[in-house]
């Protein structure tokens, strides 16, 4: 039995959705980026070669940057029960400047991911 053949361009539109949806979700507080990784996920199936590295890397991009979210929290939590004794403050303003650089690394990846997509290039 022979399948069909998938077309070049089968799952570019999902890729470039899903950065779409990136780039947008710094307003959003997380919402956008949420919804991205899921569709990225279900798009991989049928996606092209091309797309599907772009799919993979939104998706390693999402994991990369929710675990480091996590780990902030979990940082955050700790600092704020230490401003008991002082040295919370300090704790939280590096917390702070953490978040800050995740979200220019998350905003900036998806906007090269996103250009190589429309130049036609992997990731």
């Amino acid at each position: 039995m022979t399948y069909p053949a998938i077309p070049e361009s089968a799952g570019r539109s999902s890729a470039f959705m899903v950065y779409c949806l990136y780039l947008l979700s710094i307003p959003s507080a997380g919402i956008f980026a949420l919804i991205g990784v899921i569709w990225a996920l279900t798009a991989r199936a049928e996606a092209a070669p091309l797309p599907r590295q772009h799919l993979d890397d939104q998706v390693r991009i999402w994991m990369i940057s929710f675990w480091w979210h996590v780990i902030l929290a979990i940082v955050c939590v700790l600092g704020w029960l230490l401003t008991i004794v002082l040295i919370g403050f300090p704790i939280l303003a590096i917390v702070a400047f953490g978040w800050f650089v995740l979200m220019v690394w998350f905003t900036i990846k998806s906007a090269l991911g996103l250009m190589a997509l429309l130049d036609g290039r992997g990731r």
